[in-house]
């Protein structure tokens, strides 16, 4: 496993997202995947699966402090009473004591950002959150949490070989903030990609493990994606074991870099 490095925390680049999982299958799925290997597990209020996660981590029989667990407020949870009533939720649906990172998942107008960050930071304080972070923010939006002075350090967002947002994470370099990838295979568009194909056979490794490596290669970038049976979910971890070299990675930044494929009008800010 690589990790970034945040303070003295390591967290783990590679994460198992839970988007669209519900039921028993999400339980089994995050128990499964812990059991593989993941430490890093991923969920939001809006997938309305934070019950079946919390059942799935505590079935694992890991301990608490091994994980590092990561929700989300929906963008009718941004008021200040919103945010404690929402995560007071979230640690109860999610049967634990404290969130490892609480997002905001989406950038609304609708609340002042300093008032929800505030709030967020007050549940930091008080040792309910360790870490805050943003999800679908671009520069500009970042200018405004920066101008708030509450640190925070991520930004998740769509992000794979055909969509680099190189822009976006230069400038949170920058800020010392890492990225974390959702969406890292394109919505499954990645899979038998002719050119990460071609990289893979060399390495003996598929095109979605390259996709995958191609992110977690990179500094101060973690991915989170979402696999539904065991076998992705192994092949998913299996990208440590091997490195693309130079002439791999000239072959992916030959590939066009902004291709998107999850906006919403009337929520997506505008893009960088």
């Amino acid at each position: 496993m690589k990790y970034i490095d945040v303070g003295s925390e390591r967290i783990p680049a590679l994460g198992f997202g839970t988007f669209q999982l519900h039921g028993q299958n999400c339980v089994d799925a995050v128990k499964d995947a812990i059991s593989i290997g993941y430490r890093h597990i991923d969920t939001a209020g809006m997938y309305h699966n934070e019950t079946e996660t919390g059942e799935g981590i505590k079935a694992s029989d890991i301990a608490r402090n091994e994980l590092f667990v990561t929700t989300k407020l929906w963008t009718d949870s941004l008021a200040p009473d919103a945010v404690r009533k929402t995560t007071e939720h979230s640690l109860q649906q999610l049967q634990t004591d404290y969130l490892d990172l609480l997002l905001i998942h989406w950038p609304s107008s609708s609340v002042p950002l300093e008032d929800t960050l505030g709030a967020m930071h007050r549940l930091r304080e008080e040792g309910k959150v360790r870490f805050l972070g943003v999800s679908n923010f671009t520069i500009a939006w970042l200018k405004e949490v920066d101008k708030t002075g509450i640190p925070v350090i991520t930004n998740q967002v769509e992000c794979h070989v055909l969509l680099s947002q190189e822009k976006l994470l230069n400038y949170m370099r920058e800020k010392s903030m890492f990225l974390t990838a959702y969406s890292p295979l394109a919505k499954g568009r990645l899979v038998n990609h002719p050119v990460l194909d071609d990289i893979g056979r060399k390495h003996g490794k598929t095109s979605t493990q390259v996709a995958l490596r191609w992110l977690i290669q990179q500094d101060d970038v973690a991915a989170i994606p979402k696999a539904s049976d065991q076998e992705k979910r192994r092949k998913n971890m299996a990208i440590f074991d091997f490195e693309l070299d130079s002439e791999d990675l000239e072959k992916i930044d030959a590939l066009e870099k902004n291709r998107r494929f999850v906006d919403f009008p009337g929520l997506s800010p505008e893009w960088d």
